[in-house]
């Protein structure tokens, strides 16, 4: 009978290695991938091709990983984290005085953890919207020639788009209170803005196509006082819509926030791509919009400039149309004025100039200048 063996049990231990401030073993994941990201990130705004090659594959591999996983709630993913933060902070703020500050070693490791979790948006960012800022401008890639922005071909592109809204306005229906009317709802909308998008796609290769679901806003009138119709949730994936809004406006709005879901960051070129699909819908109220938004900033761009063109060209669109746009600005006196929108604002602009944008907020309008070089090339 062999002699069984027992475990030395005066062997010790190997020693336990700890990570610096006691961190758990996911933060300095995070923050690894972060630092990734602030690299990938740096290459991209040097350059351009890397920008549009990472924008256009491992980008858009994120942008629709996250729109399928939250495409089945009927609700924001973002809003409902949004409206939680409050609770959230409260939490933590109970938590961090229970177990997170006995010492300062316990409160500067809680910090640590705090800004690694923090770290995930900037990392969601740079893997789905962030390099999209730095690709090619739009102009190049449709092969567009910048065309001088004067008071002359303002007008000329402003008359064409009148006569545009004014063909396309013969099969919509105008309510009583001035607005048009939106023959189907929001599931709708959707349907055939993404039929539009899969046209657009097939012409122009740097649109990702994809399929995906709008998000109305909850708290959408609430959101109407800090002048926003939109936002693209990057860290979600979702494309937010408030629906508050007159719908000629909606279904425009749609279209943008659903072209920076597929990767047009800069919010002219999103404007921009907006008209495309708009455009190239067979449906004739979502050319409706498309065609009027455009007008507007066109025409308030003339406006600028000459005020006694803008009420000449104005007068070419038809009745009901005029009616539209008075309606619109009735509707939008209530916000007007409002301290929400003047934060808002400013948040954006900055956000806007952080990513290259050197025009921030003003980038919206910058649109015109991409409408003017593109009637000039079809004309």
């Amino acid at each position: 009978m062999p002699i069984p063996r027992f475990p030395d049990l005066r062997r010790r231990r190997r020693p336990v290695r700890r990570l610096p401030l006691g961190l758990p073993l996911f933060s300095f994941v995070l923050l690894g991938l972060a630092a990734i990201s602030g690299l990938i990130y740096l290459v991209a705004v040097l350059s351009p091709g890397f920008a549009a090659w990472f924008n256009g594959t491992v980008a858009a591999f994120f942008r629709a990983l996250l729109a399928h996983l939250t495409g089945w709630l009927p609700v924001s993913l973002a809003e409902l984290m949004l409206l939680s933060l409050p609770l959230l902070l409260v939490l933590l703020a109970v938590l961090l005085w229970c177990f997170g500050c006995s010492s300062w070693r316990a409160a500067l490791r809680s910090v640590a953890v705090m800004l690694s979790v923090a770290s995930l948006f900037f990392t969601s960012f740079v893997f789905t919207l962030g390099t999209g800022y730095h690709t090619a401008p739009l102009d190049r890639r449709l092969g567009l020639e910048s065309s001088e922005v004067s008071k002359e071909t303002l007008r000329a592109t402003a008359e064409v788009l009148a006569l545009a809204v004014n063909e396309a306005a013969e099969e919509v229906t105008f309510g009583e209170d001035g607005f048009s009317v939106m023959p189907y709802d929001l599931d709708g909308m959707n349907g055939h803005l993404l039929r539009a998008y899969e046209r657009v796609c097939e012409d122009y290769d740097f649109i990702q196509p994809l399929k995906s679901r709008l998000k109305p806003v909850m708290l959408s009138h609430a959101m109407s006082y800090t002048h926003i119709t939109g936002v693209y949730s990057y860290f979600t994936g979702e494309a937010n819509i408030n629906v508050y809004f007159p719908s000629y406006t909606v279904v425009y709005t749609a279209a943008h926030e659903l072209a920076h879901q597929r990767g047009i960051a800069r919010e002219n070129e999103a404007n921009f791509v907006a008209f495309l699909v708009t455009e190239a819908s067979d449906d004739p109220y979502v050319r409706y919009c498309g065609y009027l938004n455009l007008f507007e900033y066109v025409s308030y761009a003339l406006w600028a400039v000459d005020a006694q063109a803008y009420r000449e060209v104005t007068t070419l669109l038809s009745p009901a149309v005029r009616a539209e746009l008075q309606a619109y600005s009735d509707f939008f006196e209530e916000f007007r004025d409002s301290a929400a929108a003047d934060v808002s604002d400013a948040v954006n602009d900055a956000y806007l100039k952080l990513n290259g944008s050197e025009a921030g907020t003003a980038s919206y309008g910058l649109v015109v200048d991409l409408a003017i070089a593109y009637f000039a090339k079809e004309g």
